[in-house]
């Protein structure tokens, strides 16, 4: 990977690690678009997942060209981008970030339903970016769902 890869398809570098990519990826997406929702708007974390997004397939699928790897572990932008798009949705407050970055690593790991077919069978970078970013929307409504629920029975978070 050269140093434009290194920067942003394997996040800062998360990607490199030898364990665990994709948390460490999720993690440094968590606390990226905490810093961001700190200072901005949601809708400025929101049009930046999708410039992110958008980036991202374009490099991922470069990046396969010119390596023939399909999906290489040490791209984590994807994940990135599907964390942001969880907090866009749960919000940033520490309960929902939470939930948000547990809910996105079980569906981001288990892939059910349309997250693992998207995740087979879209082609490049569109396979790569576009199950994390259904993985998100789906971490983003189950942290709010939850959260929604335990304040319904009363529970103080």
């Amino acid at each position: 990977m050269n140093f434009k890869e290194k920067l942003f398809l394997a996040g800062l570098g998360s990607g490199l690690l030898p364990k665990a990519p994709g948390t460490w990826g999720s993690l440094v997406g968590l606390v990226l678009g905490m810093a961001v929702l700190a200072y901005f708007p949601v809708e400025t974390l929101f049009l930046l997942t999708i410039l992110v997004f958008l980036f991202g397939v374009r490099e991922t699928n470069a990046y396969e060209a010119r390596t023939g790897v399909h999906d290489d572990s040490r791209i984590v932008v994807d994940e990135i981008a599907g964390v942001w798009l969880a907090l866009c949705i749960a919000g940033s407050a520490l309960p929902a970030a939470v939930l948000s970055f547990l809910f996105f690593r079980l569906y981001d790991i288990w892939k059910p339903s349309i997250i693992g077919r998207i995740d087979r069978d879209a082609p490049g970078g569109w396979g790569v970016m576009g199950d994390d970013i259904v993985a998100g929307a789906a971490a983003g409504l189950s942290a709010a769902l939850v959260l929604q629920g335990l304040r319904y029975f009363g529970v103080a978070l």
